[in-house]
């Protein structure tokens, strides 16, 4: 069975590494000697003693075996990392191995490289069938920082995990592979990091999560995809964090967009709609209607709630009243329609309430129904 640590080499195709992880229980992550985790099915993974990756043949491990006796049968010499020099060579007597001292190796860090840049990369498979190959995702750690990662997808507002783990510095990290045929559950993503360093003190960097609409058309253009310092065929890039700061590349769906036009579209209805009024002949202070029927000072009446609408009539009959309140004597019919008497209560409280001194009445029945009152300025 495969364990972590383990040193194996693939039967399918060149190569082998070091076990270092496991993804589900029928893939197993590899890193190779560039220091790359490749994932494989553990079917295809075969595990061997030698670093060329090769199965060790019954005569090599019979000369390794005697090697191992003809070393421990002389002295083995080994330096004590003591203060003075002159005891720096210690001799151990034969038959024993000297116990190598355990380190911790601390991989060199790149000057610049404490100003985090991540980034979202895909690669095709095939640059030269870019309409029909599949990709590669990689996440581009371009830091000195460790990057704990989680790559997640979305479909409406259900996420799904792609990848999750860690990141060393200075390295990609392949996430997935995918055909074309699944590029369109890609086309909203998002990356969640939390930045550290492992056995080194450090300047704490904030969480990021960066979510980003993926244009799938791009996946048919060739021209997409540019030439990068990270890999050696032409790659779409994303940034996910460029010189410290998180990108602001936001979703927003056609739902959203859409709710967002209408939403304007009522506002600028509110303020640039205003009710017809139609002076009756036959007098000085001829009768003025206002019909407040909504249908009347709106054209658009969607994305507006009942009250916002009762609101908007009230304020149309203030705008009216405030008009017209220095000119006694002059009659005003506001047309409100009968319906279930929610307007016509709201226009008579707001006339016991802000107009005390303005008569009112039920407008003529030959000419108006039940459905309107009239104002008489005082």
């Amino acid at each position: 069975m495969v364990k972590i640590g383990d040193k194996v080499r693939f039967l399918s195709e060149v190569g082998g590494g070091v076990v270092t992880g496991f993804r589900g229980k029928d893939i197993v992550l590899v890193e190779d000697a560039d220091g790359f985790d490749i994932p494989m099915p553990v079917r295809e993974c075969v595990v061997i003693e030698t670093d060329d990756y090769n199965v060790p043949t019954p005569a090599a491990k019979a000369a390794a075996k005697k090697k191992e006796e003809e070393q421990a049968a002389r002295p083995v010499f080994v330096t004590s990392k003591t203060a003075n020099a002159s005891s720096n060579i210690q001799e151990v007597p034969a038959g024993r191995l000297a116990k190598p001292e355990i380190s911790v190796y601390r991989q060199p860090e790149m000057k610049g490289g404490d100003i985090l840049n991540v980034f979202l990369a895909f690669v095709p498979e095939d640059i030269k069938a870019v309409s029909t190959t599949p990709f590669e995702t990689y996440l581009v750690n371009d830091s000195n920082y460790c990057l704990y990662y989680v790559y997640l997808s979305a479909e409406g507002k259900a996420w799904t995990v792609r990848s999750h783990g860690v990141v060393e510095p200075n390295t990609k990290l392949l996430l997935e592979e995918f055909e074309k045929s699944e590029l369109n559950d890609r086309e909203r993503v998002a990356v969640q990091l939390v930045a550290f360093k492992d056995n080194r003190s450090f300047v704490m960097k904030p969480s990021v999560s960066v979510e980003l609409r993926i244009d799938t058309v791009k996946f048919y253009k060739l021209h997409t995809f540019q030439s990068t310092d990270f890999f050696e065929t032409p790659a779409l890039v994303y940034d996910i964090i460029k010189n410290d700061l998180p990108a602001r590349q936001v979703y927003v769906s056609a739902e959203e967009l859409q709710e967002a036009l209408i939403q304007k579209k009522t506002i600028e209805d509110h303020v640039s709609s205003k009710p017809q009024t139609i002076v009756k002949r036959g007098g000085k202070n001829g009768i003025i209607e206002i019909d407040l029927h909504i249908g009347e000072l709106l054209d658009d009446t969607r994305g507006m709630s009942s009250s916002e609408m009762l609101n908007y009539q009230l304020d149309k009959f203030r705008e009216v009243l405030e008009q017209y309140k220095g000119k006694r004597e002059q009659r005003i019919v506001f047309i409100h329609g009968k319906g279930d008497g929610v307007l016509r209560k709201a226009l008579l409280d707001e006339l016991k309430r802000k107009y005390p001194n303005f008569r009112h009445q039920d407008a003529s029945f030959q000419e108006y129904g039940f459905g309107a009152t009239m104002v008489t300025v005082k």
